[in-house]
């Protein structure tokens, strides 16, 4: 009887043996295929925000003055310095989508100063619109934010010949600072408010914020994934041979003159990440605070009359190219280049409502 009892006890023991380890072998093939869903899930998950990134970009309109074509680089002289740009219909491109004709060429214009010296003097931008211009409500909608969030005035043009044209136009694209004649924005039907918003960033004197010359401290440009004949739009200031002021203390990965991480990819791939690897979203909805910021270094005052008739406007030299309607300062006086000569305006430090009207500070047409 002692014997069966123990054999028995031994056969439940070896039982229960059994049964633990087969617990445990079930528990650990559960935990097995949970840390691999887990994981599966995680890997999911990255996959899904790295698409819906892709997505995000693809949807994004990247400002570019002729998408569908691509010019030839040439080498040109621009403010004085060798710079590559894409020649397309005898038009000149930077950056994508900043314009220079051959006139802009051949000023020979001063160095920026800060972005570009060519400012709008007294805060005020004249402008006009293309009566067939479809959505024209991007065009206000984007002159109201500007007004809202600047000193700058924007009045509709009457007879001055100074003045921005918002037109169609095969994409998003803009001259860059005043230019002393009509200059065109042009607008694609793809071209959104935040488009007009950045393009109007450029009429008024900015440059691209990647275009920094201390932009390496922040990101990597991965040109073996840029466009074949694009890595030129990638240029620093130092690159493009233009000086360049920074008025905020680092790259504004929030500003409205930013590219995105996929600007002018040839393979899906970021072209620009930041320095830890990282890809970003540019934005079209607004001025950024850094924006803002620079825009009141450059157009600082009320905008809207009474300050100094002379703010904004840059000293005469005699290196650059003036044609008539363009403003100077010199010995303290604001002066207007004629087509022959110059004409006393007043004197630096007089008000804007002091005997003279806005109009008549800004290149008023004579014909």
């Amino acid at each position: 009887m002692v014997l069966q009892f123990d054999q028995f006890n031994l056969n439940i023991l070896i039982m229960k043996n059994t049964f633990k380890k087969g617990a445990i072998s079930t528990l650990a093939l559960a935990m097995c295929a949970m840390f691999i869903s887990c994981e599966d899930e995680q890997l999911d998950a990255t996959q899904e925000q790295l698409d819906n990134q892709v997505l995000l970009e693809q949807s994004f309109v990247q400002e570019q003055a002729f998408p569908s074509e691509t010019g030839k680089l040439v080498t040109v002289q621009l403010y004085g310095q060798s710079v590559e740009v894409e020649e397309i219909d005898g038009k000149y491109i930077l950056d994508g989508d900043m314009i220079f004709t051959k006139e802009d060429l051949a000023s020979e214009s001063n160095k920026s100063t800060g972005r570009t010296t060519r400012r709008w003097p007294n805060n005020t931008v004249y402008y006009d619109i293309q009566s067939s211009l479809p959505n024209q409500r991007r065009v206000t909608d984007a002159i109201a934010h500007w007004e809202a969030n600047t000193d700058l005035t924007f009045i509709r043009r009457t007879n001055q010949s100074a003045y921005i044209y918002f037109r169609s136009g095969s994409g998003c694209s803009s001259s860059v600072g005043r230019t002393g004649g009509r200059q065109n924005i042009n607008l694609a039907n793809g071209c959104s408010t935040g488009n007009t918003i950045h393009e109007i960033g450029h009429a008024v004197g900015l440059w691209h914020e990647q275009s920094r010359k201390d932009r390496d401290q922040y990101i990597t440009i991965n040109f073996q994934n840029i466009q074949s004949g694009r890595a030129f739009n990638f240029q620093t200031y130092t690159q493009q041979g233009v000086d360049g002021d920074e008025y905020t203390s680092t790259l504004d990965f929030n500003s409205i003159m930013l590219y995105g991480s996929f600007a002018f990819s040839a393979n899906g791939q970021p072209t620009i990440v930041r320095n830890n690897g990282s890809t970003y979203n540019a934005q079209r909805n607004g001025l950024s605070s850094g924006d803002i910021a620079g825009i009141a270094l450059m157009y600082p005052g009320t905008g809207g009359g009474g300050g100094d008739i002379c703010d904004g406007v840059a000293p005469w030299s005699s290196s650059q190219f003036y044609q008539a309607g363009d403003l100077v300062t010199y010995q303290g006086n604001l002066w207007r280049k004629l087509s022959s000569g110059w004409e006393f305006v007043g004197p630096c430090g007089s008000s804007r409502d002091s005997g003279q009207s806005i109009a008549d500070l800004n290149d008023v047409s004579k014909d």
